[in-house]
């Protein structure tokens, strides 16, 4: 399931009264479609006059790009609520998910039957629907070394930056030969984008499929100077 609005504040007041005495306040939610995180407890930070520092402005933010079983989406709500007990407490913990937050998390756990877990593990079905959809537009280098391997790289669509990944490669003196093609296959999304001298195995035949409608860069159609 996705969470909605109306959904996370009745699991909201419902876990309060359950797990925190009804302590909690009230906290503005937000819904969000991020790649980074399936549920966070936001906050800002200021110094009060004796030198301490004080968090306020709590907002509780609950993803909705991963279709999760409804009760790890529970899970997931609730590992937000503790720190968000921790915080508007303004208790101190040895770290994020330190001993006051593990303690909490173990109690639920043993006493409600929860599995709440320090992170979330997606599985692959759920790491595919984290992956971005729209089009971008991507440079993909194809890369063959010199002992057989071969594998890709996503550059952005700036010509130092393909300059700069050639040429690296190249003085490597592991490279047998490097092809450059553009195209806007939500796929090539998955990968990171940038000059690194990375190179990302992929299947010989997956890449082939999503090549299909990309252009092949030559260095005098675009002048890059490679």
């Amino acid at each position: 399931m996705k969470a909605t609005i109306p959904y996370v504040k009745e699991k909201f007041g419902e876990f309060n009264e359950l797990f925190f005495g009804g302590e909690l306040p009230e906290i503005p939610l937000e819904l969000s479609d991020a790649k980074g995180f399936i549920g966070v407890c936001r906050y800002k930070r200021r110094r009060r006059p004796d030198g301490t520092w004080e968090r306020y402005d709590f907002r509780l933010s609950i993803n909705t790009r991963i279709d999760l079983p409804e009760q790890e989406v529970e899970d997931t709500i609730i590992h937000e609520m503790i720190h968000y007990y921790i915080c508007v407490n303004q208790l101190r913990d040895t770290s994020a998910h330190g001993e006051v937050f593990r303690r909490m998390m173990k109690e639920i756990n043993e006493k409600y039957g929860r599995h709440i877990t320090i992170s979330h593990k997606n599985t692959p079905e759920q790491r595919e629907q984290s992956y971005d959809k729209r089009p971008r537009r991507h440079v993909v280098a194809v890369v063959v070394l010199r002992d057989g391997r071969s594998g890709i790289k996503v550059i952005p669509c700036i010509p130092k930056r393909i300059r700069q990944y050639r040429r690296g490669l190249l003085l490597s003196g592991r490279v047998k030969s490097i092809e450059f093609f553009l195209t806007t296959d939500p796929f090539f999304n998955r990968f990171p984008s940038s000059a690194a001298l990375r190179i990302y195995d992929i299947d010989p035949d997956e890449l082939s499929a999503h090549l299909t409608d990309a252009v092949k860069i030559t260095v005098n159609a675009f002048k890059v100077g490679l």
